[in-house]
């Protein structure tokens, strides 16, 4: 018995709802043989019991078959995802996280990093939803791969897609291909809602969304509705883009929802060829304003054609390249963004009182009508966000 023979039996061994095996993941480590007897350690990301008898089981199996006598396999686990602490009106409340990818514009990848952060954060071991807010550019079809997948209906629900082991909804993948919607505000906010109350979420540890650029009716519906954890604001090293995200990051002040810290996207080209990364946009230039706002870059991600043929093929590369310099850069950033929503949940969650609307049912928050000539509206956080 070898270890080429003891990694070779354990690479027939995937893990649990991947195509990937232990050995690839990079999971295994401290291979200890003894004659035909063989110890191992398996380090894996997921915190469910049943996934790690199952890697167990199987590891067991295959060694077995090629001659090992007495096998010991430490699979060793995180622990279980905490429950939410969160509270306030919350019209999805099987989901106990929620976390809000917000930019100031669009055309900053926005949609690549909701992508790549869910499959980073379900390789984690968590279960994960991914909600496609962007409602007038719903791109996450195409990324995941299921452009061509049109859901299913239970009674008046809506079953959520499932794809690399995520439940995913789009408007995108109720549309047909091509179609444009021209909505007004309130149309916006009523599909925000169904989004949320009318699919058949699972109880999930955590609901990713892709919000539409800006700063306006999804983002104030969305924090009205659920109580957002956190908040993560996608960005480009580009100063054009640093105005708008600043603008994203005072919305997540204003919504008193906690921020999770800031990707920069574009963040260096990485070659194809010799594997060099070049600052060719510039880099960390999101430094300056992440201290601003009392938070923290916790991504860089590189130019890197992979990350734009897997987006165009629904191959996120998160996931068809785990060990590639982008995989490992997002697969960090979730490992931070969850860290937060676990610190939040320790010290108390997060309420969503504050941002509720405080007219009257049928009254117009933005309406001066009632008030006295000579009399100004007062300022508020709260009401449709227009004062």
């Amino acid at each position: 018995m070898t270890e080429e023979i003891v990694k070779s039996a354990l690479s027939k061994v995937l893990y649990p709802g991947f195509t990937k095996d232990i050995v690839t993941f990079g999971f295994v480590n401290n291979i200890v043989i003894n004659g035909n007897d063989v110890s191992f350690n398996v380090e894996i990301t997921s915190s469910a019991p049943e996934v790690a008898q199952q890697i167990s089981d199987d590891a067991v199996a295959e060694l077995k078959a090629v001659g090992a006598a007495n096998v010991s396999a430490n699979v060793r686990s995180p622990k279980m995802p905490k429950e939410s602490s969160s509270r306030g009106k919350n019209i999805a409340p099987q989901v106990k996280n929620f976390l809000m990818v917000s930019s100031g514009k669009g055309g900053v990848g926005k949609s690549t990093t909701s992508v790549n952060i869910a499959i980073a954060l379900a390789a984690q071991g968590k279960k994960v939803g991914l909600l496609d807010a962007d409602i007038y550019g719903p791109n996450i079809p195409r990324m995941m791969g299921i452009s061509d997948i049109k859901p299913e209906v239970n009674g008046n629900k809506v079953l959520p897609i499932k794809a690399y082991g995520i439940e995913i909804m789009s408007m995108g993948s109720l549309m047909e291909p091509g179609q444009s919607l021209i909505w007004r505000g309130a149309m916006i906010m009523k599909a925000i809602e169904q989004f949320l109350r009318d699919i058949l979420w699972s109880e999930l540890d955590v609901l990713v969304i892709d919000m539409p650029p800006g700063t306006g009716d999804a983002q104030l519906t969305l924090a009205q509705s659920v109580p957002v954890t956190v908040g993560l604001t996608v960005t480009t090293p580009q100063g054009v883009s640093l105005d708008d995200s600043r603008r994203s990051l005072d919305m997540f002040k204003k919504l008193h929802i906690p921020i999770a810290g800031i990707i920069e996207n574009m963040s260096g080209f990485i070659a194809p060829d010799t594997g060099v990364e070049y600052d060719i946009f510039g880099k960390g230039t999101s430094t300056p304003m992440a201290n601003e706002f009392n938070t923290k870059i916790i991504a860089e991600i590189p130019i890197e054609p992979a990350i734009r043929t897997g987006g165009d093929e629904g191959k996120p590369i998160t996931f068809v390249s785990p060990n590639s310099e982008s995989a490992k850069r997002y697969m960090a950033a979730a490992e931070s963004i969850w860290a937060t929503i676990e610190e939040i949940n320790a010290n108390g969650g997060v309420d969503n009182q504050a941002v509720q609307p405080t007219t009257a049912p049928g009254v117009s928050a933005c309406s001066t009508a009632a008030a006295p000539k000579q009399q100004a509206p007062q300022k508020s956080d709260s009401g449709c966000g227009c004062h």
